[in-house]
């Protein structure tokens, strides 16, 4: 078999080549991708469509030598927006994007022989271009060999092998990297462009290098036959996630106690440098009492994103996909579904975005409606402050009541998803389900390195919404909390006072005036107001009680827990908060899509405000009859 010869290609010295990634999931791209470019990734929205962009400057080039990181996929003409777009960017027809300068094209060793296909749909395409191998190591480790050098004879440009995740070949790579200006352009032979003969193509070049001698992953198969037994597979994913749960209380508590002591001390300072005025309390109740109420938290999410992305990484959550697929099945989604569902763990907006690998337009519609209620990390906070206060930590069995407590919520919220879905499946969206076909990555041990990067990622996106969100709505807050204030009341005490101060602010206000409608739920005007602030982000509500208990009471965040517990409504002489009130506040948060931020991503990715607004008012009114049964009963049983 012989390669057409080598083109060299020469550009303007003084532009930069901008050079495309390409390759299929779970090919080792995107880690490769930010192994060449550090932190220069610059992250945003192709035009007119809603497929994430990702462009970044190859280190040490200074600025010579640009990155385009595409979506993953199997072949140049999918059926996802993902795929499309990669199509468009590869023929030069997405408006404002230039067609790449050369292509770096990203095949897995260890299973090459599929990759292969999309080399050819690559090479076809008449670009300067390079072949990187992933994963070389592991070929060696499963007794295969591989040469790069007789690849790169068969095809006609330069093919490395590298090790992403452990910086092998990389240096190398920078350096052909800084040469792209260079690289030769290798066309497939003629007639090779249809698909019986690009398969013909593909077994001649794996016959003549010997990429089929490696050797068969039994570790891998053997894993597979009990991970994916739709009985034991379903009972391992059951087990895992109920570990999962009991290790947020379990772990978090000591780094949580730090956190609390930590922003007390802020707090306090701010009290004895300042003398006692308006700047001292927005400081002490407003920024730090209100963004630490929120913060102290983190060590539980820090558990959750670990959990997430390593079960992500070793290869686990495509098996769950599959292991599920058929309970997808049930409700009118498959099991590409999945991953973007359990994604919204974390947060509902990547959740969403992820639900572009969804080929079906109407799978893709009911997936986007239904991810606001899976559990995002948003409410992580408002359940473990209410678990806390009212469920007591004891055990059932082998598990703490608290840890199954959160599972439950979970797990109602997943499971409300799948009926939503099927009922959405069989009324506005009735179609067929589409074919499920996902790629079983091999088992792989992440470095260390790897894992803290990501989960840094996710920590840093809570971090800068503690940062902005948070910190904006608690300033706001405290300022309606302290405007305007009651005249003094005369032999009142300083409590009395402050109750008359809160009743008169204009967040006192609002919170009265819609008592009315969240009353039969067992909830006040405190938490009112809570519930309006938490639509800027759901965790906002945290912030907005600490601040509303650090008014009437002198405390600050340390103090919310026991203030909930203690707080008793002066008309009726009742606790405002027991346990069918916390209850009651839970099920709402399960249900309510409490967050514009998941509205404006639903908006993009739908093209309007048409079914957000349908997801935001069905699922207000679900969340409002939720709650209103849950505290009937809960009141009546308890």
């Amino acid at each position: 078999m012989s390669a057409a010869p080598a083109l060299p290609v020469t550009f303007p010295a003084e532009e930069p080549v901008r050079i495309a990634l390409v390759g299929s999931p779970n090919a080792g791209k995107t880690t490769l991708f930010n192994a060449l470019t550090g932190s220069s990734a610059r992250v945003g929205n192709y035009a007119g469509v809603t497929v994430e962009r990702r462009e970044g400057v190859l280190k040490g080039s200074g600025g010579g030598v640009r990155i385009l990181d595409l979506p993953g996929t199997y072949a140049l003409h999918g059926e996802t927006p993902d795929e499309f777009i990669v199509h468009e960017v590869l023929h030069g027809t997405v408006p404002g994007e230039p067609l790449p300068d050369a292509l770096l094209i990203v095949a897995d060793a260890t299973t090459l022989r599929r990759s292969l296909g999309l080399v050819h749909e690559a090479l076809a395409l008449g670009r300067p271009s390079l072949l990187v191998l992933t994963m070389v190591d592991e070929v060696t480790a499963r007794g295969g060999h591989l040469d790069p050098m007789a690849l790169s004879r068969i095809l006609g440009i330069q093919v490395l092998g590298v090790v992403g995740h452990r910086g092998v070949g990389l240096d190398v790579l920078r350096k052909f990297l800084d040469e792209a200006r260079d690289w030769p352009v290798a066309r497939v032979p003629a007639g090779q462009t249809d698909a019986g003969a690009r398969f013909a193509w593909v077994d001649r070049v794996v016959h003549e290098i010997g990429a089929d001698v490696l050797g068969a992953d039994t570790r891998s198969d053997r894993i597979d036959r009990v991970l994916l037994h739709p009985i034991l597979g379903l009972a391992i994913f059951a087990l895992v996630m109920v570990l999962l749960f009991q290790s947020i209380f379990a772990w978090a508590v000591p780094a949580m106690d730090a956190i609390d002591r930590l922003f007390a001390l802020g707090a306090d300072g701010i009290r004895r440098v300042l003398p006692d005025s308006w700047i001292a309390g927005l400081l002490a109740d407003g920024v730090i009492a209100g963004v630490g109420s929120v913060v102290i938290f983190l060590p539980q999410l820090v558990i959750l994103f670990t959990f997430l992305h390593l079960l992500q990484d070793i290869g686990y959550m495509a098996r769950a996909a599959f292991v599920v697929d058929r309970v997808m099945g049930r409700v009118g989604l498959q099991g590409r579904s999945f991953v973007p569902l359990l994604s919204c763990f974390a947060c509902a907006v990547p959740g969403i975005m992820a639900a572009r690998t969804i080929a079906s337009p109407r799978e893709r519609l009911a997936t986007i409606l239904v991810a606001p209620f899976m559990t995002c990390s948003a409410r992580l906070p408002v359940y473990t402050l209410l678990i806390a206060a009212f469920v007591p930590a004891t055990s059932v069995g082998f598990f703490g009541l608290q840890g199954l407590t959160m599972l439950g919520l979970y797990v109602l919220g997943a499971a409300t998803a799948l009926v939503v879905a099927k009922i959405l499946n069989s009324t506005l969206l009735r179609g067929r389900i589409s074919v499920f076909y996902m790629e079983l990555p091999p088992y792989r041990w992440p470095t260390t390195r790897l894992l803290l990067r990501q989960v840094w990622i996710s920590v840093k996106a809570f971090l800068q919404r503690a940062g902005t969100i948070i910190l904006a709505a608690s300033i706001v807050l405290w300022v309606l909390l302290h405007i305007p204030q009651a005249a003094p009341i005369s032999g009142a005490t300083p409590a009395e006072q402050a109750r008359a101060d809160l009743r008169t602010s204009f967040a006192g206000r609002l919170g009265h005036a819609i008592e009315p409608a969240i009353a039969p739920l067992g909830f006040d005007w405190k938490i009112g107001v809570g519930l309006v602030a938490s639509l800027a982000a759901r965790e906002v509500i945290v912030s907005t009680l600490a601040q509303i208990y650090a008014v009437r009471e002198g405390e600050d965040f340390n103090g919310v827990l026991q203030a909930v517990r203690s707080d008793i409504d002066p008309r009726t002489g009742q606790h405002v908060f027991n346990l069918p009130t916390a209850l009651s506040l839970m099920i709402f948060f399960v249900f309510a899509l409490q967050c514009t931020s998941t509205l404006a991503v639903m908006a993009r990715e739908t093209g309007g405000w048409r079914w957000p607004a349908f997801a935001f008012f069905g699922m207000l009114a679900l969340a409002w009859s939720a709650s209103f049964i849950t505290y009937r009963v809960a009141s009546a049983l308890l």
